[in-house]
């Protein structure tokens, strides 16, 4: 694999263990999420050599993969929702964007791709092909949405 391969895969499995064993209990959990993703954003953009292919969101088990999103939105309460720029009522009952939904896409793509790369040996060049395709149709919004989130939080001294 290339060194921008094993930094994707590196900061992918960092990312997908930091989000995993989040239980709430880690008050800087979110700092480390906000230091994090720039990375990831850097590693990704890096893989310009490989060529695209075909994309999936991730394991098809939906009731899973929700469950996994509402554990993230209750755990992160009052930091989870935010304004989109399209969001036009603001009585913080209409607020679209989802820090855990965020999360959640990034987390479910790079997983799947790792457990490709791990349980069933699939040809690296094809995971971050579907790595960079998945980031340039989908999460790759997740992730700047979740970077500009963290950033209003941590000006808010929030974080």
């Amino acid at each position: 694999m290339s060194p921008e391969m094993n930094e994707l895969m590196g900061v992918a499995r960092h990312y997908c263990r930091l989000v995993e064993d989040y239980d709430g209990t880690d008050n800087h959990w979110l700092q480390h999420v906000a230091e994090l993703l720039p990375q990831l954003h850097l590693a990704i953009s890096r893989l310009k050599a490989v060529r695209e292919t075909g994309w999936d969101e991730g394991d098809g088990d939906l009731d899973r993969r929700f469950d996994f999103f509402v554990r993230l939105k209750e755990t992160l309460g009052e930091k989870d929702p935010y304004w989109l720029e399209f969001d036009a009522n603001y009585d913080y009952q209409q607020m679209s964007g989802s820090l855990a939904d965020d999360l959640t896409d990034i987390y479910w793509s790079l997983k799947t791709g790792l457990d490709e790369l791990t349980r069933t040996h699939a040809s690296p060049t094809k995971v971050f092909g579907k790595w960079r395709r998945g980031y340039r149709m989908h999460w790759g919004q997740h992730l700047i949405d979740a970077e500009r989130h963290l950033y209003s939080l941590d000006a808010k001294g929030r974080l």
